[in-house]
């Protein structure tokens, strides 16, 4: 895949502070665990001038268009307001509090990164998403964060229906069930398109460019 891509990008789902800290109302503990890996990779596309974007889930009220039996849409009305942009809130590791809906700060956007606010799982549903990478060129993409079987897997489906080469990186998405974790990767790599390691991705991106012929 990357290989034969020109301009690959970086899609970093939802690492936001009420999904990845301690003690968040939408907490993903295992999310904590792939914030390195997520450095490594996006220091790797930044280095060589690749687009980067992040993604994050922002409460909206158009949230009732899903299902309402869906226990986790309680927790994005008040008193909670769980990814709620500007709601301010303390997590048990870190000693200030801060805005439930930003990235953690670990993996704080750049003035040159792009931010796309999504109200649904996918990153493309509702948003200029496909607009602003077609403006850059772009020609593949690998996807990362969380949760591996809801938002990360609905944004890699919605990238291969617009074209673009994709990988879900199996060492840098996170979930809270290992079994749809494993289910969604397994699905995605029999039908749709490639998973990879960070490392994989790492190397390709230091590879001269070649015309790829296995896929």
């Amino acid at each position: 895949m990357f290989h034969s891509a020109r301009c690959p990008a970086l899609i970093v789902v939802d690492m936001q502070n009420d999904f990845v800290r301690r003690g968040a109302p939408m907490e993903v503990p295992s999310s904590r665990d792939i914030v390195v890996r997520l450095q490594a990779l996006i220091s790797a596309f930044r280095a060589r001038s690749l687009p980067v974007v992040f993604t994050r889930y922002v409460a909206a009220p158009d949230y009732r268009h899903l299902q309402t039996r869906l226990p986790w849409l309680e927790l994005i009305e008040p008193p909670v307001s769980a990814c709620l942009p500007g709601h301010m809130r303390g997590y048990a590791d870190v000693d200030q509090d801060r805005d439930a809906a930003a990235m953690i700060d670990e993996l704080a956007p750049e003035p040159r990164d792009i931010v796309i606010d999504k109200i649904f799982y996918s990153a493309f549903f509702k948003t200029n998403l496909h607009q602003q990478l077609q403006s850059l060129g772009v020609d593949a993409l690998a996807v990362t964060g969380t949760l591996t079987e809801m938002c990360v897997e609905d944004t890699a489906r919605h990238a291969v229906h617009h074209g673009y080469p994709t990988a879900m990186v199996r060492d840098a998405v996170a979930s809270n069930s290992p079994t749809r974790h494993d289910a969604a990767l397994d699905a995605f790599a029999g039908n749709y398109g490639w998973v990879m390691d960070a490392s994989e991705i790492e190397a390709r991106l230091m590879a001269p460019l070649t015309k790829e012929t296995d896929g």
